[in-house]
């Protein structure tokens, strides 16, 4: 088993160069290019990572030079994952365009999605629904971390945002911005149709009773984050304590939101149990904007809206397909320290192809990696797609040293749950049908 000095050494080189003790794939039959042992790439991404971290007012352009630099350095030195040539790229792009074409669809519909529910003025009543003090703050996030559980933890960061702005005047603190992206991928964790990562592990064979398990450790972390949250927003900004006149509820916009979640609900369960894991189309995103299509017709969404959120989701786009380039074809030995610091990872690396490759290689605690590649991307805001889509609406929270040093509280829970659900579950590794591994 490794000890606590050699998974803290291969965490430093995981987050510095790569990931631990992986296999480094080159375009086949090409040595790629290594530096201090790392393919140059990894190195390329390091550095389009530190420009979006530096220059947070333009992540947009940072994120398509550094994809266009990846691009090329591949295209003419080391050889895309699938090999030479604009015929091997179409390969690679052949493989990610779903996932890729599906974020961009729900980024953006969903920032629409929140403008109907905005304008149905029904979080102007929250004043009188909620708590007058910091407690308040902690039943919004549970309202959050709920609603991740059988949604898109996209749409559960972003409709939390919604509320919030409106319980706190729109004076909402950078760490509670942490908070309810946290809540969001939390409380999706331990849910099959909850999170992408957990959905694919289902359509792999894991059952969505061993995934549910993750609930231990989200739970805790959700106190951790729930508590330390909602007191600083409060201190920040207090919560409204009452509603304010002449906001009388559109039932009509209401009644819309309903209809497109529960549209977006059904398509996932529907499609996931038809494609049988075959990823066809990006059905979800295609659903979600049929129903936005559908339902302008009765009362029309703020289109303009469109166009800043579409800025949000190519930025998370073009990172997804930059760490999608990645030369890597496996993770390290399965164990808890490995899964550990492949959460710490997910909050800067696209969590979908780590949990692919977890899926190929087989032999984990799939409980404790959903916790881990779910609620570690909480840690940085653009580690997952809900944090890309909240800093839509609250530009200001797209500054790393701002979400880490208000968000301190994020990486605590984020440890506390993982260890909590170690020391009650302890690590219960399982093969997959059709995979070998060694337990």
């Amino acid at each position: 088993m490794p000890t606590w000095k050699s998974a803290a050494r291969r965490t430093l080189v995981l987050l510095a160069c790569g990931l631990p003790g992986v296999a480094h794939a080159a375009a086949p039959g090409v040595a790629a290019p290594a530096l201090f042992g790392a393919p140059v790439e990894f190195y390329l991404f390091g550095a389009v990572l530190a420009g979006v971290a530096i220059f947070h007012h333009r992540t947009l352009q940072v994120a398509l030079i550094g994809l266009g630099v990846i691009l090329a350095y591949q295209g003419f030195v080391s050889g895309f994952p699938t090999g030479f040539g604009l015929g091997a790229l179409g390969q690679h792009l052949a493989h990610e365009w779903v996932i890729l074409t599906n974020l961009l669809l729900l980024l953006v519909g969903f920032e629409l999605l929140s403008n109907q529910f905005e304008q149905s003025a029904l979080p102007d009543h929250l004043p009188n629904l909620l708590p007058d003090d910091w407690t308040g703050g902690l039943v919004l996030l549970a309202v959050v971390f709920v609603m991740s559980s059988f949604l898109d933890n996209i749409a559960a960061a972003v409709i939390g945002g919604v509320m919030a702005r409106h319980v706190y005047k729109g004076r909402v603190s950078v760490g509670f911005l942490a908070a309810l992206v946290a809540c969001a991928n939390a409380g999706g964790a331990g849910s099959v149709i909850g999170d992408t990562t957990t959905t694919i592990m289902w359509l792999n064979g894991v059952s969505p009773i061993t995934v549910l398990s993750a609930y231990v450790a989200s739970v805790v972390a959700f106190v951790v984050v729930g508590v330390f949250g909602a007191l600083a927003q409060q201190k920040y900004e207090p919560i409204t304590a009452h509603d304010e006149p002449g906001h009388p509820v559109r039932w009509r916009r209401v009644g819309i939101v309903a209809f497109i979640l529960v549209a977006a609900v059904a398509t996932n369960i529907t499609a996931n149990a038809f494609t049988q894991g075959e990823e066809t189309a990006p059905w979800l995103g295609l659903a979600v904007w049929a129903a936005l299509l559908l339902t302008s017709l009765v009362a029309r969404p703020d289109w303009s809206l469109a166009r800043p959120a579409l800025k949000g989701a190519v930025f998370l786009v073009s990172l997804v397909a930059a760490a999608s380039l990645m030369p890597v074809n496996a993770l390290p030995e399965p164990s808890w320290q490995s899964t550990l610091g492949l959460g710490f990872l997910s909050s800067v690396f696209d969590n979908i192809p780590l949990t692919a490759l977890a899926l190929e290689q087989g032999g984990y605690d799939w409980a404790l990696l959903a916790y881990a590649v779910g609620f570690g991307g909480s840690m940085v805001w653009f580690g997952s797609s809900a944090g890309v889509a909240l800093t839509t609406l609250y530009p200001e929270g797209r500054s790393v040293f701002a979400w880490l040093k208000q968000g301190w509280f994020v990486p605590v829970a984020y440890v506390a749950g993982f260890f909590a659900m170690l020391a009650v579950m302890g690590w219960n590794p399982t093969a997959l049908p059709g995979v070998a591994s060694t337990l």
